[in-house]
């Protein structure tokens, strides 16, 4: 069996219907299950049975024996959740819990770090383990993320294989239940389809132009096809970034939303809102040298690819 953390979630369900694909269908889905607006991301896939998050750990326990791998990609993933209890609980101190169950029962697991971890970037967006202890993530979250990950590499009981992910700017279908957290592409289409136009943070940084702020945007396609690639490896152990590995505008993400949609270009820039004027970030970009290190040879998709991919095989069916 396979378990799935946030199998209902936007990447883990995706993950989901991957391992499908790959002709794995004894899956153990993990999960809160109480959103209906993520029932349909589960709609058609193949799975062996769900398991509340809550009973979770007593299951595993149960049936640790016929456990061959976990990917943890469950987590509190709220970038304005201010309250560092329900983070702690929800995101490190569970990982822990899954962490010493793994090691114990010799199961490998991928868990699902972040790229809030990085914070502004200050020490670069290099995945290089002596580096984290130093990093300063903007928001509660990021340090939720980042706890564990230095936690993890304390250990000296760790499972016979893991591999901590950190996701960059990920996008594409079954991301409807996160509203507000949604990815930009997501929001793009929405606001356009409603009023004709989008709306960008104009710049407050002299070394950016307004919508030239740049973040490192990735398909879940090539997420998960990462994520597979780790399953089938099971060695290398370590904490890796997950982006494409090429930084891109806000501009040119909402000029391909236009373009997949039709519709004529209609940008206006508004003042990024003060409160979070001093944390935003200008610019990510995943170093994915460590990843091709071990072996991962694939090619991403371009930002143009995937918003067309996104937008014309998901979103506009999902609309009309």
């Amino acid at each position: 069996m396979i378990i799935i953390t946030g199998a209902a979630g936007f990447i883990g369900s995706c993950l989901v219907e991957k391992l499908n694909k790959e002709g794995y269908t004894d899956l153990v889905l993990a999960d809160d299950f109480s959103q209906e607006i993520k029932h349909q991301n589960l709609e058609g896939k193949k799975f062996k049975e769900k398991v509340h998050r809550d009973e979770f750990f007593a299951w595993f326990d149960q049936h640790h024996k016929f456990v061959q791998f976990v990917f943890h990609i469950g987590a509190r993933t709220d970038t304005a959740e201010f309250s560092k209890e329900i983070l702690w609980k929800l995101n490190t101190d569970y990982t822990k819990e899954l962490w010493n169950r793994c090691s114990a029962y010799g199961v490998g697991m991928v868990y699902a770090s972040s790229a809030a971890t990085y914070g502004l970037g200050e020490f670069g967006y290099k995945d290089d383990h002596d580096k984290i202890d130093s990093l300063i993530p903007l928001n509660p979250y990021g340090e939720s993320k980042n706890e564990f990950d230095k936690w993890a590499l304390k250990q000296e009981k760790k499972p016979y294989f893991w591999a901590g992910l950190k996701f960059f700017n990920v996008y594409g279908p079954n991301e409807n239940h996160k509203g507000r957290m949604a990815s930009v592409i997501f929001h793009a289409f929405h606001q356009i389809k409603k009023t004709g136009g989008m709306r960008l943070f104009k710049s407050h940084n002299p070394e950016f132009k307004d919508g030239e702020q740049m973040r490192d945007f990735v398909y879940v396609k090539d997420v998960v096809e990462i994520l597979f690639f780790f399953m089938l490896l099971r060695k290398k152990s370590g904490i890796y970034n997950l982006g494409s590995g090429k930084a891109r505008t806000f501009k040119d993400l909402t000029k391909a939303t236009f373009t997949a949609m039709k519709v004529a270009e209609n940008i206006e820039y508004i003042d990024t809102p003060a409160d979070i004027r001093d944390k935003y970030q200008y610019f990510t970009e995943a170093d994915m040298s460590k990843l091709r290190s071990i072996g991962y040879s694939k090619p991403f998709h371009t930002l143009e690819q995937g918003v067309e991919d996104y937008v014309k095989g998901y979103l506009i069916p999902e609309t009309n």
